[in-house]
């Protein structure tokens, strides 16, 4: 009986099966690299907003986190400031400004003006603000150097990885909680030194309460 296939096409299916192996490994890899990138991740890109309010601006004038985002310390949830506690403010700083219309507006018909969150969480994640301020964590360490931000913007992927680096160590980023709200705090030579120290008194975790356990996150 005469031969079908000629010898090389052992060779030609041989390539053609490592070729589409090649080209399916490079396809997920490439899709990975695309879920992590910065389009994807929304990380550097300031959402737009009803009003440009600018973090830099604000903070460099001396008004502290808290003033704005109320219940930072007790509350699992940064509120989002009340046109409120704008007005405190721009009844009489800027109150014939163009750009700060919306926020007179709001104020004058009591319906809310409606921010964009920039760090917004999965509904599967579950994160409470207070727990990390209570234990060390400074505002710079999650949201950047927002004190820097004319227009705010996420400065972290917000991967579980991301997450669990501090997890698995919290030593190396926990700081004094006097030390949370400041935006210019420098980590000292000795971090791990006196990270180790505040994990212990601020009792970060024990033997019973493993920060990588899956609950601490997804409850």
């Amino acid at each position: 009986m005469a031969q079908v296939f000629r010898p090389s096409a052992n060779t030609i299916a041989k390539a053609s099966i490592f070729f589409l192996m090649v080209l399916t490994i490079a396809g997920l890899c490439g899709l990975d690299l695309i879920h992590r990138s910065p389009y994807v991740r929304y990380t550097h890109r300031p959402k737009e907003q009803p009003v440009p309010f600018s973090h830099k601006h604000h903070v460099n004038m001396g008004i502290d986190c808290r003033y704005c985002h109320t219940t930072v310390e007790e509350s699992a949830s940064a509120n989002i400031p009340s046109t409120r506690i704008c007005m405190n403010c721009h009844s009489t700083i800027w109150k014939d400004s163009p750009m700060l219309e919306p926020v007179r507006e709001s104020w004058q018909t009591g319906k809310s003006l409606e921010w964009n969150r920039v760090h917004d969480l999965p509904d599967f994640v579950y994160f409470n603000h207070s727990i990390h301020i209570n234990k060390g964590i400074g505002c710079v360490t999650c949201h950047g150097p927002v004190d820097e931000m004319p227009l705010v913007h996420r400065e972290k992927p917000l991967f579980m990885k991301w997450c669990l680096e501090c997890h698995k160590a919290p030593e190396k980023f926990i700081r004094p909680q006097e030390e949370v709200f400041n935006m210019d705090y420098k980590e000292p030579k000795n971090q791990l030194e006196l990270g180790r120290k505040l994990v212990k008194e601020y009792h970060v975790q024990n033997e019973n309460n493993r920060l990588t356990d899956c609950w601490i996150c997804h409850r």
